[in-house]
């Protein structure tokens, strides 16, 4: 009894079976995550719905981002099959990620329904969506239509403005159908392609243009192509590559949908709205038929010197090293377009020589002689020259989006002068940063600080407006941009060279 009570007592003073406390193996424990409140309170209620949202946010776009890959994977290997089943794809998953791809700050369509309150009863909305467009029961809403300007003077560019939830649907078709076409398009299409931009294409133009000392530029311009797409062609190209029914049905119906104008509805026979999340493909997918094929197929074997086609969307140009075979092609290329339903701007397509200037012209030769220039993506290039005293293309803003873009700012500070100098002054940070995120290239340097020094005195002009005895000084505006400093223009895109 007293052995036994003695072990008893020598087991509790070491801590237990095993000895000296020292001797104990020691086991380290993780510490575990601090409780977060009773859920039958309410206390943490938001944050496990919120990490159950994005785990199946997560767990959405794991499983499509596998399907896309298995669609990819199938059409390039079977290039010029023709593909008959691919809405079985398009499942819950599929349009919780089609859904959270689609933008949500847009303006809203027909029905005034935003996209807060979509979400509201998002699954249930989605599972209805899906049962619609499955069995043919979904009937595509109209296009509400707005204007925006474009270029100079008057001329507007009609944008076509789809409802929240046909906006992810369409986005749920394009899922599918960009994985199958981006296994076809070319390598010279840019526009509203995943991994491509404007700035891939401006610098190929670049590199093309000084390895061709400029060449011969054809600049081709369709006039209204988003109004004029000629439906049966589209139907036709699109039938050599996709015949799954549920997918022509609902581009189908799209395409026929009314559009509301002003209180009226009109049903267009031609045309796909621009502004629907569909219609880049769809443009995309036309004039891949229509241009690119044609131009690398059949144009460039027939050509006696180098030339390379440029696209973006429906902005596009031609350069060719050989002025024989410039004028071959803009002969033609009216019949071609011709074919499809589309007709040329007969003042906007032109041939321009841009030739590189002469070693010995200081600045570009004579006025006679001297290259023209030529637009594309909003930018001016022109042959100027370098540090080192030699010729190099050069890109700046162009005149038209130079004064399109101080306008718009200056509507807006017209408009907002009445709010705090900190609001404007945060908003017009946000304004010529999104000027420099596009325009910010090599060579544009004095462009850019050129728009931030007329920006900086429409703001003080609008300020001076604000009342009778609101009148800024610029000692005393330089005051106040010392407090509230723009930012200053930046080369967001530099130029590579290889």
């Amino acid at each position: 009894m007293a052995q036994d009570r003695y072990r008893q007592a020598k087991e509790t003073k070491c801590g237990g079976k095993g000895g000296r406390e020292s001797e104990r193996l020691v086991v380290p424990v993780k510490r575990g995550n601090p409780p977060r409140g009773d859920p039958v309170e309410g206390r943490g209620r938001r944050d496990a719905e919120s990490s159950r949202g994005k785990m199946m946010e997560t767990s959405s776009s794991a499983i499509v981002s596998t399907k896309l890959r298995r669609i990819a994977k199938l059409a390039r290997e079977m290039p010029g099959v023709v593909l008959n089943t691919l809405a079985h794809h398009i499942d819950m998953d599929w349009m919780l990620e089609a859904y959270r791809r689609t933008r949500k700050d847009g303006a809203v369509g027909v029905d005034g329904q935003t996209a807060r309150e979509y979400a509201a009863n998002l699954e249930e909305n989605l599972r209805s969506l899906i049962d619609r467009a499955k069995s043919g029961r979904y009937r595509a809403p109209n296009v509400r239509r707005v204007h925006i300007p474009k270029g100079k003077g008057r001329e507007t560019r009609p944008i076509g403005i789809p409802t929240f939830e046909d906006k992810v649907l369409q986005r749920a078709v394009v899922m599918v159908l960009e994985a199958v076409y981006e296994q076809d398009f070319l390598n010279c299409s840019y526009g509203f392609r995943p991994g491509r931009s404007a700035h891939q294409a401006l610098d190929a133009l670049w590199h093309e243009l000084m390895e061709v000392s400029g060449g011969w530029v054809l600049e081709v311009d369709v006039r209204k192509f988003f109004d004029t797409l000629d439906h049966a062609h589209l139907r036709t190209f699109l039938r050599r590559r996709v015949r799954d029914g549920v997918l022509l049905r609902l581009i189908g119906k799209w395409l026929n949908a009314g559009v509301l104008e002003s209180g009226n509805v009109s049903y267009p026979e031609t045309g796909t709205p621009q502004g629907g999340v569909i219609s880049p493909l769809l443009a995309n997918v036309f004039l891949h038929e229509v241009v690119d094929v044609w131009f690398e197929q059949t144009v460039r074997p027939r050509l006696k010197g180098r030339a390379r086609l440029i696209r973006y969307a429906d902005d596009m140009l031609m350069v060719f090293a050989r002025e024989d075979d410039a004028r071959r092609v803009l002969a033609v290329l009216p019949k071609r377009f011709g074919k499809y339903g589309l007709t040329l701007h007969p003042e906007k397509t032109r041939l321009v020589q841009f030739n590189r200037p002469r070693s010995n012209d200081r600045q570009g030769g004579s006025r006679s002689h001297r290259p023209s220039t030529f637009d594309l993506l909003g930018f001016t290039h022109y042959w100027g020259r370098t540090r080192r005293g030699g010729w190099a293309v050069k890109r700046k803003t162009a005149a038209d989006r130079f004064s399109r873009a101080l306008r718009a700012v200056a509507r807006w500070c017209r408009t907002n002068r009445h709010l705090k100098v900190r609001e404007q002054w945060q908003a017009l940070c946000r304004k010529l940063k999104g000027h420099f995120g596009y325009y910010g290239i090599t060579g544009n340097s004095k462009a850019l600080d050129d728009f931030r020094y007329r920006v900086k005195r429409v703001w003080r002009q609008w300020l001076s407006r604000r009342s009778q005895t609101a009148f800024i000084a610029w000692d005393r505006f330089a005051l106040l941009e010392q407090r509230y400093p723009l930012p200053p223009a930046r080369l967001a895109h530099p130029l590579r060279v290889t």
